[in-house]
Order: C-alpha cells, then sequence, then structure tokens
C-alpha cells in the first residue's frame, strides 16, 4: 500500500505536463502584445501552442470606439491564424480571439497594440 501511496504524487506529477498541453494558448502575436507600431500593420498573426480547428476558431479586432477594423473571417493554417485588416488610422486597437485546438479544447483571450504615438 506504502508504494501505491508513493506512486499517485509521481503519476500526477508525468500527468501533469500532458494536462498544460491539453489547449491551444497564444504563444505569440505580430504586432507583439502590448506594442505600439509606427506604421499600421495590414493584417494580425497570431501564432499557438498547438494547431487550430479552423471551422471553430476566430479573431476580431476593434478600435477604441469597439468597431470592427478587421476584414473579416480569419485564415488558419497549422497552429497559426491571419486576420487581414482595414486601412487603420493612429489609435490604439483590440484583438480578441477563440480558438479550439485540434484535442477539442477551447481558449480565448484579447490583447492590445497601437499605432502611432499612442
Amino acid at each position: 500500500m506504502r508504494k501505491f501511496l508513493a506512486i499517485v504524487p509521481l503519476l500526477h506529477l508525468a500527468l501533469a505536463p500532458a494536462a498544460a498541453r491539453a489547449h491551444a494558448f497564444l504563444d505569440h502575436a505580430s504586432p507583439l502584445v502590448g506594442s505600439t507600431v509606427p506604421t499600421a500593420p495590414h493584417e494580425v498573426v497570431l501564432t499557438f501552442t498547438q494547431n487550430l480547428e479552423a471551422a471553430f476558431s476566430t479573431a476580431q479586432v476593434t478600435d477604441s470606439s469597439s468597431a470592427r477594423v478587421d476584414q473579416g473571417k480569419a485564415a488558419v493554417s497549422g497552429n497559426t491564424m491571419t486576420i487581414g485588416l482595414k486601412a487603420l488610422g493612429p489609435g490604439s486597437y483590440k484583438v480578441h480571439w477563440h480558438v479550439l485546438s485540434v484535442d477539442t479544447h477551447s481558449t480565448e483571450g484579447t490583447f492590445t497594440f497601437h499605432v502611432g504615438g499612442h
């Protein structure tokens, strides 16, 4: 029985990294999260830690008045999502993403970036 009780915590530790990898988390973005870029980007590129299910993964980009400034549906290829942008002026922009990884776990999040001197 003591051996069993000693193995349970070890088994939990061994499985924990697999559970942590069971979701697609945002790895990096372009423009960078929280960054200020001197000129307006033509697209936002989001790279995740796992491949995505294209049919169930979305992104939206809005300006400071919550008006959408993206060009519609995001394109997904593997673990990367790209969404085109309309012509942006100086200001703050918010990216909201919701993704479903190929192992059926969903995650979502938001971040901002700024164009110009804001």
